[in-house]
This record gives structure tokens, C-alpha cells and sequence, in this order.
């Protein structure tokens, strides 16, 4: 997995690539913590994920808790066909906020 962030207005933007799996994760969860921490709302583009697997999804779902918590937004933008289907098995849809792109989120 490689990642590289950016910032658009009060956003961070989080592109994920590659496989989000028990050896990838933890670096995962530790950008996405690190943005929310310095107060920052949290877009995860999961446009280039080829994998993802549930220590991937408990990544994000750590990330949806702590913003929820701390009053911040985050949500995940551009979601690849094969994290689409994982998030949907487990019902997560429902509870991410999904967007097709970053400008979408953006004005929402």
C-alpha cells in the first residue's frame, strides 16, 4: 500500500493504493488518526485500492469514530469496485458517508 495526502480547503484528502491488509493497515490508521488529530476533516479516496480487508475497514471505522467524537467530518470518495464490495458485505454503506469524487464531497 502507498498513500499520499493533500489538502483542499479544511480537508484532508487521503489517497489510498494497493492492498489495505493486515501488513498496510496500521499505516493506514496512523494518517488517518494523525489528520483528525490536528482537527482536520478527513476524505479517504479509496479509488486505487485493489484490496482491502477487515483490518482496512477497522481502520476506517476508527477514523469515522474518532471524527464523529471529535465533531469533524470524514468520508470516503472514489471507492474501487473490489473495496465497494467489502464495505457493502458488511453493511458499511450505510454508515460511511460515500462520495464518487473529491469535488462532490467538497460540496456536500
Amino acid at each position: 500500500m502507498k498513500y499520499h495526502t493533500r489538502d483542499e480547503g479544511n480537508y484532508t484528502i487521503i489517497a489510498l493504493t494497493g492492498d489495505v491488509d493486515l501488513n498496510y493497515s496500521p499505516r493506514a490508521r496512523e494518517q488517518i488518526l494523525q489528520q483528525l488529530s490536528d482537527r482536520r476533516h478527513v476524505l479517504v479516496d479509496l479509488s486505487g485500492v485493489a484490496y482491502i480487508d477487515s483490518s482496512g475497514i477497522a481502520s476506517l471505522i476508527e477514523g469515522l469514530q474518532y471524527a464523529k467524537n471529535n465533531h469533524l467530518s470524514f468520508g470516503l470518495v472514489g471507492v474501487s469496485p473490489a473495496a465497494h464490495q467489502v464495505i457493502q458485505l458488511a453493511r458499511l454503506d450505510r454508515v460511511f458517508k460515500i462520495y464518487e469524487t473529491v469535488e462532490d464531497a467538497l460540496t456536500n
